[in-house]
């Protein structure tokens, strides 16, 4: 089965069962300062898991782009991914688990649909523990499905629970299926969730209960389903292939770096590992580049996983032996996969190869850098022999881990040279370092994303509507060619992006916030209407994430009447009624984004 025919398939099928089909969410989250990119396919959806209305209606269906990175470093196997595809089915209190189970049972096993081998099939459930109890209900669903007990796992909550996101909020119990890879005539008559030919297709997660700040859990008004499988896995499963990278999501990338390498595959664990590596990093470098906010490598946030990425990338692509540039090349096979699912990937494809050369060209004056760093601290070892005497045989887990951390120098390549000179590594030292290293990126992430849309504070509604006539103000000032190339919003302040080739002037800024502030004191109602995004262009409503909107949309319109207005946009919410709630907006500063590309923070108070 083609790629295309499962992501066909999976739509196909719940708009059978009533589903609105939705647009995948850029992979940078819009109006969310809580993570750098869409995790899953919920993330985009919180909003309306919390209650609010969604435009398409209850019931939902999706293919959606995700990035994650809290594993990249496990990248190389068969299945670990950086950019992946979430197929997922959405409840917003409509439907629950009988139907969801029902219906994901169908989905694998019914022949009109995927056809996988019923006796092939495991599945685990919530075991129950001190906050809720064992998910009986989702157990007897699977039995009278056919499924035998001893293929019914009851796991606890680590296995079988899903969220909050944060200390707070939504979560619940899942049910987790499981298809058998191995010999179809060895299939075990138990499961074991441990077993690798065991290997997970599909999650529903029920979300029933809500975490209070006292730790406890109270029962969900609104219950809802958020359903999950992963294309690629599904993909090989449905191909009979034992390694992702053999699909065709994967196997003209790897092609392509044979060519360059040339070397093979399969030749060996290494090699393999290496192929995988290139595959997956410029792979996900290159679709998060090609998403419409143009984000480019850099030292922080964004920038700096792509940089992780494409560096990493570089550097096997040396174990390989390949010592000119290919980044670019690698990413021309991506494009070419992607560019009729993700439109966009074509849209900017001169902006993601000119920046791959870029870092490319970078990435090496950097890695001469490290070799000369190298070659002084073996000189120090000298000096330090010569002034006591005392032969220094080994390079500490720190020494290494500077070299890594701060000229991007693989572990790999330090252990190399060391071996010509004649020394060794502390190896175990250097993980710890990195541990050490991760511990405290993570916790400064969690202290610096803290807040923001999850909560829908008060705060946080009102700097998401100033948003809006900014947005206005600033194409009033300087023009029509500004148009918004993103946002962070937390409950302290708005940070608003647009694109404008030069710096603001005083004046400007000034007629800008000016221009704000009358349209607060007018105190003008915000109205919101339901419409195609093609009416809603018609409308006049300003939107400029095309590729995020499902086939219906909310249009907010700032103004006495839907004819007579000042702002009107497409947006997801949420927003105060009336413009004087918002009481003053102040500009606190204006910088530079990224080429052609400002940056305004400012507050309501």
């Amino acid at each position: 089965m083609h790629a295309q025919e499962l992501r066909q398939k999976y739509l196909d099928f719940f708009t059978s069962k009533g589903h609105t089909i939705i647009s995948s969410a850029s992979l940078i989250p819009e109006n969310d300062p809580t993570v750098l990119f869409t995790t899953a396919g919920m993330h985009p959806l919180v909003p309306y898991l919390l209650g609010e209305k969604h435009a398409g209606g209850k019931r939902l269906a999706d293919v959606q782009k995700c990035i994650r990175t809290d594993d990249i470093d496990e990248v190389g196997d068969s299945t670990h991914h950086t950019f992946f595809e979430m197929l997922g089915n959405w409840s917003l209190g409509d439907y629950f688990k009988k139907e969801a189970i029902v219906w994901s049972y169908e989905f694998l096993t019914s022949k009109e649909w995927l056809g996988l081998d019923k006796e092939r099939i495991a599945v685990s459930v919530f075991a129950g523990d001190q906050d809720a109890p064992f998910d009986q209900e989702a157990y007897e669903l699977w039995k009278s499905l056919g499924i035998p007990e001893q293929r019914i796992a009851k796991l606890p909550k680590k296995n079988n629970w899903w969220g909050p996101a944060g200390q707070t909020g939504p979560c619940g119990p899942d049910t987790e299926m499981f298809y058998w890879v191995g010999d179809p005539n060895e299939t075990p008559a138990s499961f074991n969730d441990d077993h690798p030919n065991w290997v997970e297709i599909w999650n529903d997660v029920f979300m029933q209960y809500n975490k209070q700040a006292d730790g406890t859990y109270q029962s969900l008004q609104q219950q809802n389903v958020d359903t999950g499988m992963g294309l690629e896995r599904t993909l090989s499963i449905l191909n009979g292939v034992d390694d992702n990278y053999k699909t065709e999501l994967f196997w003209p990338i790897i092609e392509k770096i044979q060519e360059i390498s040339q070397q093979q595959y399969d030749t060996s664990d290494e090699i393999k590992k290496s192929m995988r590596i290139i595959a997956d990093h410029i792979r996900a470098a290159t679709m998060i580049m090609a998403d419409d906010r143009h984000l480019k490598p850099s030292n922080v946030e964004h920038g700096y996983i792509i940089r992780r990425l494409i560096r990493r990338a570089i550097r096997h692509g040396k174990l390989l032996g390949i010592h000119d540039y290919f980044c670019s090349k690698i990413a021309m096979i991506v494009i070419d996969i992607f560019q009729d699912v993700y439109p966009e990937t074509a849209r900017n494809k001169e902006f993601v190869l000119a920046e791959l050369e870029k870092e490319e060209e970078l990435f090496e004056r950097t890695l001469h850098q490290g070799l000369r760093e190298f070659e002084k601290l073996v000189a120090g070892f000298q000096i330090a022999y010569e002034k006591t005497g005392k032969q220094i045989t080994t390079i500490s887990g720190k020494q290494a881990f500077k070299l890594y951390d701060t000229y991007g120098f693989p572990l790999e390549m330090t252990k190399e040279l060391a071996l010509e000179k004649g020394l060794t590594i502390d190896e175990a030292g250097f993980h710890q370092a990195f541990s050490e290293h991760q511990a405290l990126s993570r916790a400064g992430s969690e202290q610096k994303f803290k807040g923001g849309l999850a909560d829908h504070s008060e705060q946080t509604t009102k700097l998401h509507t100033a948003t809006h006539l900014l947005h206005q103000a600033l194409r009033t000032v300087l023009g029509n060619h500004v148009q918004q190339k993103g946002s962070n919003i937390t409950a302290e302040r708005l940070r608003f992006d647009f694109s404008h080739p030069e710096k603001m002037t005083t004046e400007q800024l000034q007629q800008v916030e000016d221009i704000v502030n009358e349209q607060i004191q007018k105190e003008l109602p915000v109205l919101v209407e339901e419409m195609t995004v093609e009416e809603a262009k018609k409308s006049g409503a300003l939107g400029f994430f095309e590729h995020k909107y499902g086939e219906k949309v909310k249009v907010y319109t700032v103004g006495k009447s839907t004819t007579d207005y000042f702002s009107k946009e497409i947006c997801g919410g949420p927003h105060v009624k009336n413009t004087k709630e918002l009481h003053h907006f102040k500009i606190l500063k204006e910088e530079a984004s990224s080429a052609g590309v400002r940056r305004i923070k400012a507050i309501v108070d």
